[in-house]
């Protein structure tokens, strides 16, 4: 227990308390002088002639001082304010220079923890947690976007109206899109604070509304089954490379995500048991898919197989062979073909989910299982893509069924 008058302030013998007026005419002497105001609020005047105020107290049974700054910057009514600060630091039984080296330590955390720096640690998780690195490369354009305006800015000091006006001006040239994932991507940071217990609340969250809502593009696709079959035939008689021919019949066959079938590698394909298994890595929602392959899928397998089984890609490049083909490939030939802002290459999983709906054969669920997207509730989710296993072998064959009908 700390006896009563352990913390009692130190009394100087001074009989007169301080007035600016007297401070002002306080002259400096060879060794200095000290000049008390009451409750061991003190002022030195140093040989030099600079005033310091001190504040002496009792902690503990010890005597202890406390600096509080330099006269004028800390003029006398400020200094008699922070002496009592700490007498109320001290009816708490806290010493007020713990506290006061306490406080400087977390204002200068504060000041470490800038907007740049604390993304750059969720950056590094996203990459140990193995996001993809398409993922990772949209991560860090739209944070060198906010970091040209506000990386050194700590995080406590971000307000909703700084960010604001960071995106108008992408607002402004009308980009709206990129406005919102802007907001989005520095909200996962504010909330990666928030995580880490350097932040109370997000900035963001204000925002929301405030910007443009971006129209909805849809991918451009044939929908129609005549249509659609003039796409096809178009597709079956292309003349260009092996490998851009391939993948885009095998779009037609299996509408994957674009990217899905391009970074494909032999090691995923089963072609005995007539299976696609696409990683988490290559799969949008990061998980695990597996598809199943009609046999019209597996010929052109087997046939590419010649050209690229030497390899582990399955599209390679033809001047690297450990590049997968890119997506423009397919674009430009279907340019070529004609289709260009008609059908593109990721709008083939449109058309056949419009045309497998319309032939009324296949459960909705089975067909969502197929195109890989997520169910509306948790149980679907879990489940939906095992349970129709079976309907959706049959509907691959079908449609590989269709194609072979449309091509003639």
């Amino acid at each position: 227990m700390i006896c009563d008058d352990t913390h009692k302030l130190a009394l100087e013998t001074h009989t007169m308390p301080l007035t600016d007026t007297h401070i002002k005419r306080l002259k400096a002497s060879e060794k200095g002088t000290k000049h008390a105001d009451g409750g061991g609020l003190t002022l030195l005047v140093k040989p030099n002639g600079s005033k310091l105020w001190r504040l002496r107290y009792r902690f503990d049974g010890k005597q202890k001082e406390l600096a509080l700054g330099k006269y004028p910057a800390v003029p006398l009514a400020s200094a008699r304010k922070k002496r009592e600060e700490a007498k109320a630091l001290l009816a708490q039984d806290i010493d007020p220079r713990v506290h006061e080296n306490a406080m400087r330590e977390e204002a200068k955390a504060i000041s470490n923890d800038t907007f740049s720096l604390i993304a750059a640690e969720l950056m590094d998780k996203l990459v140990k947690e193995g996001k993809a690195e398409t993922t990772l490369r949209k991560k860090r354009w739209y944070l060198e976007m906010a970091n040209a305006d506000f990386a050194n800015i700590p995080i406590r000091d971000l307000s909703s109206a700084i960010i604001l006006r960071t995106l108008r001006q992408v607002e402004g040239k009308g980009n709206y899109e990129t406005a919102q994932r802007l907001r989005s991507t520095i909200g996962q940071v504010c909330r990666f604070a928030i995580a880490t217990a350097r932040l109370d609340n997000d900035p963001t969250y204000a925002l929301r509304g405030a910007l443009v809502s971006p129209q909805v593009k849809h991918q451009p696709a044939v929908t129609d089954k005549d249509g659609f079959g003039q796409v096809v035939r178009a597709v079956w008689t292309y003349g260009g490379g092996v490998f851009t021919n391939a993948a885009l019949k095998l779009m037609v066959l299996l509408y994957p995500r674009p990217g899905e079938l391009l970074k494909a590698r032999w090691c995923e394909f089963d072609l005995e048991a007539e299976t696609w298994t696409i990683p988490p890595e290559h799969e949008k929602n990061r998980r695990t898919h597996v598809k199943p392959l009609p046999k019209m899928a597996v010929e052109i397998l087997r046939e590419l197989k010649a050209h690229s089984g030497y390899g582990e890609l399955v599209f390679p490049t033809n001047s690297n062979p450990k590049k997968p083909l890119s997506e423009n490939a397919m674009s430009q030939a279907l340019h070529r073909l004609g289709y260009k802002g008609i059908q593109t290459s990721h709008g083939f999983r449109a058309s056949a989910s419009s045309l497998l709906n319309e032939s009324g054969k296949w459960n909705e669920d089975a067909i969502e299982a197929e195109l890989a997207h997520i169910g509306a509730d948790q149980v679907r989710r879990a489940y939906h893509r095992a349970r129709y296993w079976d309907e959706r072998v049959k509907m691959a064959e079908w449609w590989a069924g269709e194609i072979a009908d449309m091509i003639g």
